[in-house]
């Protein structure tokens, strides 16, 4: 746990959650399926562990895998990331299986709509340039509450045009990785 201590960024504090043992099994469901950013060391973590340690309570703790170097991408900017609105949220918030996304509108009734996941990652790729589509992960602070009861991975995504210390090989293995990650979630 030496890196995550060195690196405040892998440490989440699940402190605020009223519904936080929810919230643990919920996170667990997308370990190593989302890719983790670490904006105060510039990396970006494919592979990795996610860790409550009983001294410290109430944490959540990113352990990257030591023996997997070639997982970790260095020289990400947090310029690269942007803030999407999205959310990810457990299906039975709305009475339904499964994991949805919540896209935000701009008029109506509610404040977003819920789609399944899957269904609402290719709705927002169709309404963006091919070259430019939604490459989700998170970072502190992305685990949330949706309310008092549910958990939600708030997303952000990266832009591979403000990668420009990285290689174009470099970039596209960022988003071949983020892509087939995403792909597996249900």
């Amino acid at each position: 746990m030496e890196l995550a201590t060195q690196n405040k960024d892998l440490v989440w504090d699940l402190d605020a959650f009223k519904q936080r043992q929810q919230a643990i099994e919920f996170v667990m469901g997308f370990e190593n399926r989302l890719c983790v950013y670490s904006g105060s060391v510039g990396q970006l973590y494919t592979n990795y562990n996610l860790f409550f340690p009983k001294e410290e309570n109430r944490k959540l703790v990113v352990l990257p895998n030591p023996y997997a170097h070639h997982d970790t991408y260095h020289g990400i900017p947090e310029s690269a990331l942007v803030a999407t609105g999205l959310n990810i949220v457990p299906g039975q918030t709305f009475g339904k299986d499964g994991t949805f996304l919540t896209i935000p509108f701009k008029s109506g009734k509610t404040a977003y709509r819920p789609v399944p996941l899957q269904v609402g990652l290719r709705v927002v790729n169709q309404h963006r340039p091919a070259d430019k589509p939604l490459l989700p992960i998170l970072m502190k602070g992305d685990l949330r509450e949706l309310n008092s009861t549910t958990p939600c991975l708030h997303l952000h995504s990266i832009n591979l045009d403000r990668l420009e210390g990285l290689s174009t090989l470099e970039r596209q293995s960022i988003r071949r990785v983020i892509t087939e990650r995403m792909a597996k979630i249900k």
